[in-house]
């Protein structure tokens, strides 16, 4: 008797019906690895950023820079030249999720995964920037020691000015961010469709679906960790902040109120 070797028509599509499956698992296994690896590097990153304000305020008498105060800030009032010394890697200001600068055409009318900068000397002298930086996190503004008199939101009694604050846990500090700095307030809206430019609702700024309904951050205490989208109204962002407001489960927030692409996304 002669065995029968040869493949069929049907063994074939079989074997290649099995092969392409194989592949598509991989490659979804390969796509979900990448986007955790690149998240983990995001929250190091978050962490070391962190450490570095951490050194300035323990070099300035425990006290931050002065931040953004209008047509009197210098370079060095802004986190990336204040802290400057204490990180030697620009890199460390990126997201990994979010490396290519708005003028080397990061965005497509999609600013979730664009980098601000890179800026040049050809900025406007309003804008004190040192050309060439960028990065694509952001400092909440209201973690800043502005002096007394620089005008809303730049300097008054709702600013974080030191590290030694009870509750630094819920303080944002440094997170993924559409600009360097932002000063949310609790009514600002959420981002009407995912990666929306608004520079009248500050929270906008930080609303990035970066990391699948998550945005990562690093908080006063220097805990990093990932936040919800929905989360971001829950937070600290000032000493008068209501973590309780129009936004938020506990201020009467539906569901339905969210703009349909954030619905889906986990409740706080």
């Amino acid at each position: 008797m002669k065995s029968k070797t040869a493949f069929t028509r049907k063994d074939v599509i079989v074997v290649l019906g099995c092969v392409v499956f194989l592949l598509m698992t991989l490659g979804a296994i390969g796509s979900r690895g990448r986007r955790r690896a690149k998240e983990a590097a995001c929250l190091s990153n978050l962490r070391r950023m962190g450490s570095a304000f951490s050194m300035f305020a323990t070099d300035n008498d425990g006290y931050f820079m002065r931040g953004y105060i209008g047509l009197e800030t210098e370079p060095e009032d802004l986190w990336m030249e204040a802290l400057r010394p204490y990180y030697r890697n620009p890199d460390l200001r990126c997201c990994p999720e979010a490396v290519l600068p708005m003028s080397e055409g990061g965005f497509e009318w999609n600013f979730t995964f664009a980098a601000w900068g890179v800026f040049d000397d050809d900025m406007p002298s309003m804008l004190p920037y040192v050309a060439g930086d960028y990065g694509s996190y952001g400092m909440n503004g209201w973690v800043c020691n502005p002096p007394a008199g620089a005008g809303y939101p730049y300097g008054d009694d709702r600013n974080w000015r030191t590290v030694n604050v009870a509750g630094a846990d819920k303080v944002p500090l440094l997170l993924g961010g559409q600009w360097l700095d932002g000063w949310p307030g609790q009514w600002d809206a959420p981002p009407a469709y995912e990666g929306q430019w608004n520079l009248f609702e500050p929270m906008v700024d930080f609303c990035l679906n970066r990391h699948r309904g998550f945005v990562n951050g690093v908080f006063l205490d220097l805990s990093a960790r990932r936040i919800g989208l929905k989360e971001l109204w829950t937070l600290k962002w000032h000493r008068e902040y209501n973590t309780c407001g129009p936004w938020t489960t506990c201020g009467g927030m539906q569901p339905s109120y969210w703009p349909v692409w954030m619905r889906d996304f986990e409740d706080y």
